[in-house]
Parts: structure tokens; sequence; C-alpha cells
């Protein structure tokens, strides 16, 4: 009977320690539990993070936090993450200043549940808890939490994108306005006021003009400026009665340009004058493209060529041979490393942006000069940003105002 009572005893004392080895997070009735430990939906979020939070300091700078969670789908406790207290203050939490105010001695972790467990739908249940470890000896549990995972509907935290994004708007509409009523000044750029010289030489010679839009496709910005271009330079020589030939290395790029040369005519008044053939391919092979034109301008000799769009390798080969003919040349691109090219061979180059305002410039019509405007003054609130942030960083750092340089850095790092 003795006998019977002790292996009675053995078993139950191996039974409840395997148990004890199983649990997650080892909780006996011998460890304090963790106090004020929380757990609410992470604000201005999809819907997919738990924010944590309980006071630092409970248990000294060397305790290791190990966090569970637990939903339906998943059964038991998952091992969520694990870090040393001072790894997860809570001012790290990647919030804006205005979004989010960590408070001083507190610990704040962002669980994402969907890399961990799988999506879940907004306002489902997860169960979290923490326990505090030193030396991976269990010292402190807290109680197991329940919190709903929710999608919010407006995001605190890009609140200053919806303000820029409204003063974008705001001055948009104020300059298609002011453009209407009259006009908006843009400086003067030499190679797009030398078209109607380069248009009427050619006209009073009685000699074609070649426009090259470049190798590039339809979705290259250089190729959508360069249809722009296309289009003005279209309506001049329909108003001036001369030619244009306009050879392609993409067929979507040609199909395009053909309804942009037709409208031109149209909008000139001269759509007797205008020809399917004005646009035709040439070849989708970039030097068969580029030897293909050099011998159309070999043998027709225009007055007036235009280089406007991508171009690659085969610029130098094209301005060269223009060069060679006497024709005006006025180039354009994007791709700064082609631009000496043709510095060197061609009368006029637009530099960069230039050709993006080219159709603005041209044009003169109001929402595309004040898309134009719009942009240049983005451009001048960011340098004037990053100039007075640089300085208020400076000054801070010499002047230790850590909180003024918090906010700064805050602005510029990600918003």
């Amino acid at each position: 009977m003795a006998k019977t009572k002790t292996l009675a005893v053995l078993i139950a004392f191996f039974l409840a320690a395997g148990a004890a080895s199983a649990a997650p997070a080892g909780k006996t009735a011998s460890v304090p539990a963790i106090a004020g430990f929380t757990a609410d939906d992470m604000p201005y979020d999809a819907g997919n993070a738990l924010l944590l939070r309980w006071p630092d300091g409970q248990y000294g700078a060397d305790t290791v936090y190990r966090v569970f969670l637990s939903t339906a789908a998943a059964g038991g406790w998952v091992h969520a993450d694990e870090f040393k207290a001072a790894d997860r203050e809570a001012k790290a939490i990647p919030l804006p200043f205005w979004a989010w105010e960590p408070l001083p001695g507190e610990l704040a972790v962002k669980l994402e549940i969907g890399a961990l467990v799988g999506e879940l739908k907004s306002g489902s249940d997860v169960k979290v808890k923490a326990a505090a470890y030193r030396n991976d000896k269990l010292i402190a549990e807290s109680l197991a939490v329940t919190a709903q995972i929710r999608g919010n509907w407006f995001r605190l935290d890009r609140l200053n994108n919806l303000i820029l994004l409204t003063v974008i708007v705001i001055a948009f509409f104020w300059a298609v306005s002011h453009a209407k009523r009259k006009g908006l000044f843009i400086r003067r750029i030499a190679g797009l006021d030398a078209i109607d010289e380069a248009i009427g030489r050619s006209t009073e010679m009685g000699k074609p003009i070649f426009y090259v839009p470049g190798i590039g496709q339809m979705s290259t910005i250089s190729t959508i400026a360069s249809t722009f271009i296309l289009g003005e330079v279209a309506k001049k020589v329909a108003a001036y009665d001369s030619q244009i030939k306009v050879p392609h290395y993409d067929p979507v790029v040609m199909t395009v340009a053909k309804e942009v040369v037709k409208q031109s005519y149209l909008e000139a008044g001269r759509p007797d004058s205008y020809r399917e053939d004005l646009n035709f391919f040439v070849s989708h092979d970039q030097f068969s493209y580029a030897a293909s034109v050099d011998g159309m301008i070999s043998r027709e000799k225009p007055a007036a060529i235009f280089f406007m769009g991508y171009f690659m390798a085969e610029s130098l080969l094209l301005a060269e041979v223009g060069s060679t003919t006497g024709a005006i040349q006025i180039a354009g691109t994007d791709v700064e490393h082609q631009l000496p090219f043709f510095f060197t061979a061609c009368d006029y180059t637009l530099i960069g942006e230039e050709l993006y305002a080219a159709g603005a410039y041209l044009s003169k019509e109001p929402m595309l000069v004040s898309a134009l405007k719009v942009q240049d003054l983005g451009k001048l609130v960011v340098m004037v940003s990053v100039a007075v942030g640089g300085v208020l960083v400076a000054v801070g750092a010499k002047m230790n105002w850590d909180n003024l340089v918090q906010v700064v850095l805050t602005l510029f790092k990600a918003y």
C-alpha cells in the first residue's frame, strides 16, 4: 500500500513538472503580476496591430520581456516578441508628436498581428500577455488582456499631408484663375523662342522640318512632354503651310503622335493640309532607327530639326549628321549624360525640366501654366523648409534644445 502511494506521488510530480515546462510564459503562483499592463488597438492603422503599454523600471534594466498572443484561430499562446526594456521605450513608437504623446518611463510595443497569425477581420479579439525574465528565469508575468483590432478611418499621423494637399489645391486653383485673368510669367527659354525662326526659315527655303521624338515609350515622361511640343510645332507648321516629317521608333508613340498632329492641323484651320504619312514608323531597333533617320536627313537636307524626347547613344549620331546639313537644330532631353552631345552639335538645347515646361510655355494654356507654377511653388517650399530645418537643428543641438530638435527631425524623417 505504501509503495502504491509513493508511486502515485511520483507520477503526479512528473506530470506537474511537464505541464509547467510546456507553459509558454511559465506562470506560477509565486511570480508577481506586471503592474499597469494594457492592450489597445494600434491607432491610425489599417487594423492589423495592437499597442501594448506598461510602466518601465519595475524589475531593473537587465530585464528581458517576452510577449505572447492568442487568437481563436491560433488556439494556444504564440511567442510574438522578445526585447530588453531599453529597446521598447514609448518615444520610439513611429508616430509624429501631434498624434502620439509618450509618457516618460513607459514601455510601448507595436504588435503586428498579421505577420504572426495571419490577417484577421476588423473587430477580432486577441489575447495578449507579457512576461519578465532575468537570466532566463521568470520573475513576473502580466494577466492576460483581451483587445480588439480595428481599422481607423482617419489617420491623424498624416494630418500634415492633408494640410499640404489642401494648400496645393488652393494654390493651383488660384493660379488657374490668375492665369485666365492676367496670365502668369514664365521665364524666357531661348530654344523655344527659336521655334518660330526655325519654321519660318524652312518655309522660306521650301525645305521640310524633321521632328525626332527619340526612342522612349509612351510611358516615358520625356516622350509625353515631346508630344506636347510636337502639337505646338505642328500647329505652327500648319499655319505657315510648311512640311513636317516625324520618324518613329515606337508604334504606340506613332499612333499618339498621329492624333496630336491631326488635332493641331485642325486647330490651325488647315485640316486639308494634313496627311497620314507625316508620322511614319522606321524601326524598333535603336541603331537601325538612327541610321535610317540619318539617311533621310542626308538626302532631304531639312532646314530645321527638332530632337525632343528620350535619347541614348544615338543622340550624337543624329545630331552630328543634322549639323552637317546646316539645319537649325533644337534639342531637349532629360537624360543628363546625353546633354553634352546636344550642346556640341545643336544650336539650342532644353535642359532637364525645360523640356517638361515647354508645352505650357508654347501653348500658354492656363491649366498647364498653373500646374507649372504650382510645381515651382512646391520646390520653393521644399528648399526653404530644408534650409530653415537645418538651421533649427544646428541651433537646437548647440543650445541643447532637445525638444526642438526632436520635433524638426520628426517632421523631416518620415513626414
